[in-house]
């Protein structure tokens, strides 16, 4: 699976960081043994810290939504 999309769901500010990796973040992230430490290197750019979420990693993207 190719790694296009990291879902975060932050529970220290209640919010769901979404992020659309580009071709040189994608590039970057396979240097990595451990994807979560490639995490790490983004936490300040995007503003998450990762010992408050939770992840994953997708290749697509879909979102349902209930009672908007």
């Amino acid at each position: 699976m190719e790694t296009e999309y990291i879902i975060l769901l932050d529970f220290s500010t209640g919010e769901i960081i979404k992020i659309k990796l580009s071709e040189r973040q994608r590039k970057e992230s396979e240097q990595y043994d451990d994807f979560e430490e490639y995490l790490a290197t983004l936490e300040k750019e995007y503003g998450f810290r990762l010992d408050d979420c939770q992840w994953m990693i997708t290749e697509t993207y879909l979102e349902r939504k209930y009672g908007f």
